[in-house]
């Protein structure tokens, strides 16, 4: 009997010496640099690319081609919401399994957006408003938001960009066509910007023109019967002294993205244009070429606003009618900033700065107004009724 207790006798102090040997050890605390420590795979979908993004107003017209092109090249994606967050799970498919993350939070909650950015190193600003509500005036989103998220990245310490889009056109002092005062949006836009350096000077900005693609708010404005007064077209002096040069959204956020995976940009201002630059009443009309009511077949045909009452009555009334939401997204806030000609700057650099190819606009128009044009039925290849819409004329340098 006495050599089996012997024998656990033994155990049990071999089990001791074990365990007093094994606390004595000193153990290195593991040093973690940041995401990019962590980054595997060939920089595919399935892959992480030690991105972690931070994807404010995901949920909007240009968030949904950010984060699409984020998920493809391996970027882990943190999705801020409000609301029902039914409206965002739609972008679960932007990235693999496990990559794509939802947090609510709220605009006036610091404690919420200091979680939605915790783990983040780069953080893209799209939150945006080009209506007023007594909820989202344009100071509380253009210019205080901006400056409350600088703040909070510039606390959070390991941020390394923070991508915030503006508009092109914004300035201090802009001209007047419609409003006395001029656009309170491109205003509260240049607020934002200088309240953003203040707060992190190394943060980026991305001024881009009219953006259309699918779901927009500048091909469909025009398409729309609510931004027709009858068949008939109303523009400032119609259109023909304002100078636009529209950009493709997904080159829009094909630069954002080349942005991110930049390691020296820094604290640098990007004019995002098209390729070609036009007359407005020029795009116009080829729009309606595009869906085929052209004053022979529809009756289309372009005016001056400014003899137009009736449509002067409708714009005043159509935000009161309609709340929240005006109707074709008519009211004297868009129309000031329709007037006003595209302002590029040869000092600042541009999409093609960053390597993008950018898209012609007679390459991507006629698909996106294909649900707007006429005869569809008629089109049936090589035996269309209609030929192809002569595309419009650009400016001549």
């Amino acid at each position: 009997m006495s050599r089996p207790i012997s024998c656990v006798t033994r155990r049990i102090l071999d089990c001791l010496y074990v365990q007093k040997s094994s606390y004595q050890k000193s153990y290195h605390k593991i040093k973690f640099s940041g995401p990019h420590a962590l980054e595997r795979g060939t920089g595919g979908r399935s892959s992480f690319n030690g991105l972690v993004a931070t994807v404010f107003g995901a949920s909007g017209f240009l968030g949904r081609y950010v984060c699409n092109r984020l998920g493809k090249i391996g970027t882990q994606i943190v999705i801020p919401y409000r609301g029902n967050s039914e409206d965002v799970l739609c972008l679960k498919l932007t990235g693999d399994l496990g990559q794509v993350l939802f947090m609510p939070y709220h605009l006036k909650d610091n404690d919420s957006v200091r979680r939605a950015i915790e783990y983040s190193n780069i953080v893209v600003n799209l939150v945006g408003r080009d209506w007023e509500t007594k909820n989202c005036n344009f100071s509380d989103i253009n210019e205080c938001w901006p400056q409350k998220l600088g703040l909070l990245c510039r606390e959070h310490g390991g941020i390394e960009k923070l991508i915030h889009v503006s508009a092109l056109n914004a300035c201090e002092n802009t001209k007047s066509f419609l409003l006395k005062e001029g656009s309170r949006f491109l205003k509260t836009k240049w607020k934002g910007e200088v309240r953003l350096r203040e707060e992190f000077p190394d943060a980026i900005l991305v001024r881009p023109s009219d953006i259309y693609g699918q779901e927009d708010r500048f091909l469909r404005k025009f398409g729309s019967l609510g931004r027709h007064q009858f068949k008939w077209m109303p523009l400032y002096k119609k259109g023909e002294c304002t100078e636009k040069q529209p950009v493709y959204v997904g080159d829009v956020a094909a630069g954002i993205v080349a942005i991110c995976k930049d390691k020296y940009s820094k604290g640098i201002t990007y004019q995002a244009v098209g390729p070609t630059r036009y007359l407005l009443s020029e795009l116009v009309d080829y729009f309606h070429r595009v869906m085929r009511k052209t004053g022979d077949l529809w009756g289309y045909r372009r005016y001056d606003l400014k003899y137009d009452p009736l449509f002067q009555l409708r714009v005043s009334l159509n935000p009161y009618l309609t709340f929240g939401w005006p109707i074709a997204n008519l009211h004297w806030e868009t129309l000031e900033r329709e007037s006003h000609s595209d302002e590029v700057s040869s000092s600042l650099p541009t999409l093609k700065d960053l390597g993008i190819n950018l898209t012609r606009i007679e390459d991507q128009v006629p698909w996106e107004l294909k649900t707007h044009r006429a005869h569809n039925y008629y089109t049936m290849g090589e035996m269309s009724m209609f030929e192809i819409p002569e595309p419009p004329k650009p400016i001549s340098n």
